[in-house]
């Protein structure tokens, strides 16, 4: 599986995979490095450097181990795409994106 992007209503979604969609709001990029996790009714907010859960609604503990265990193994590659997202807008890497 590799990165992409999709267009959908949160921009970009940046990868699909066992259900879940990982994306982020453009508006958010001026927050710390972090993705947006969606499925069927659950949503959750992870940051990128120390894949933290930030907020959830609608996992439960099983699917957060889960999507911890997806982002460990992409983190690098979202990484990578928040910052090309942040240079795009114009905002440059920030320190904090470096993980």
């Amino acid at each position: 599986m590799h990165v992409r992007a999709y267009t959908y209503a949160f921009v970009p979604t940046i990868l699909r995979i066992r259900g879940f969609r990982f994306g982020f709001y453009q508006a958010d990029l001026n927050e710390p490095p972090h993705v947006n996790v969606k499925r069927q009714d659950g949503e959750a907010k992870v940051w990128l450097n120390t894949l933290e859960v930030a907020a959830s609604r609608g996992f439960r503990p099983h699917e957060l181990n889960e999507i911890a265990r997806i982002l460990s193994v992409f983190k690098k590659q979202l990484l990578a795409t928040w910052v090309a997202e942040e240079q795009k807008r114009g905002d440059g890497a920030r320190e904090d994106s470096i993980g």
